[in-house]
C-alpha cells in the first residue's frame, strides 16, 4: 500500500527567514465570532521554509513558475543519502566526489534529492549560516548531467549560493532547485516526488508542500 510523506517545515508566525528575504507573519484576520468566518493574513517571501527556485530567481531571462512545465514537480525521483544515519558536521564541503559513486541517479531531466542531516537545525540561526555546502565545483558536475530537479535539506546548495544558483540554473541547464526539505531520512533510495509551487505569474520562487509517494 503506498503512503505519503511529508518533506516539508510549518511555516509559523516569526520563522527565521534567509539573511535579507522578507520576515514571516502568519496573523488573525477575521474570526467566526467576530466576522463570520477564519481567515489569516499572510507576508512572506517567495523563499520562505520548504520552497523551490526556478532561474528567473537568477536570471531576469530565466523561466518564471508558470513557464516550468508542471511534469518538472511531479514524478520519479532518487535520494543520495549523504551522511547515513546521522548528520554532516557544520560547513562540510560537498565536492563532486560525493556524487560519483551515484552517477547513474543524475540522468537528463532526472529529479534528485541529497540528504544533510542539517533539517534538525531548521529553527535556530545556524540552519542559515552554518550549513553543509556544495561546492562550486560540484553545482559544475551536476549540471553537466543535466538533471531536472534538484533538491536538498539545506536553505541553499551552498555558501557561494550565487555562484552555485548560476551554474545550476544557466541558460541550457535551468535545474529547478528545492530548498529546506525535511524527514529525507525517511525516504528510500526511489520514490516518486510530489511538489508543487503556487502559480505566481512571472515570478521566482514559492513555498510548496513536498511529499514524496512511497511504495511499501
Amino acid at each position: 500500500m503506498p503512503r505519503l510523506i511529508d518533506l516539508s517545515h510549518p511555516l509559523k508566525d516569526g520563522q527565521p527567514s534567509f539573511p535579507g528575504d522578507p520576515q514571516l507573519s502568519i496573523s488573525v484576520h477575521s474570526t467566526v465570532a467576530a466576522g463570520g468566518t477564519n481567515l489569516t493574513r499572510l507576508a512572506l517571501g517567495s523563499h520562505q521554509g520548504t520552497h523551490l527556485d526556478v532561474p528567473f530567481h537568477i536570471f531576469d531571462t530565466g523561466p518564471t513558475l508558470d513557464r516550468v512545465p508542471l511534469e518538472r514537480f511531479f514524478g520519479p525521483a532518487r535520494l543520495i543519502d549523504l551522511a547515513p544515519g546521522g548528520a554532516l558536521a557544520a560547513r562540510t564541503p560537498i565536492g563532486p566526489d560525493w556524487f560519483e559513486p551515484h552517477a547513474e541517479a543524475f540522468q537528463p531531466g532526472a529529479r534528485v534529492l541529497y540528504r544533510t542531516g542539517w533539517d534538525r537545525t531548521f529553527g535556530r540561526a545556524e540552519f542559515f549560516t552554518d550549513y553543509p555546502t556544495l561546492t562550486v565545483a560540484a553545482a559544475q558536475w551536476i549540471a553537466e548531467r543535466r538533471i531536472g530537479l534538484l533538491g536538498m535539506d539545506t536553505p541553499t546548495p551552498g555558501q557561494e549560493w550565487r555562484e552555485c544558483h548560476e551554474t545550476l540554473m544557466r541558460e541550457g541547464v535551468e535545474i529547478v532547485l528545492v530548498e529546506g526539505l525535511a524527514n529525507l531520512d525517511r525516504l528510500p533510495a526511489a520514490f516518486t516526488w510530489i511538489g508543487f509551487p503556487l502559480n505566481f505569474a512571472g515570478r521566482d520562487g514559492s513555498p510548496i508542500r513536498a511529499v514524496a509517494l512511497v511504495d511499501d
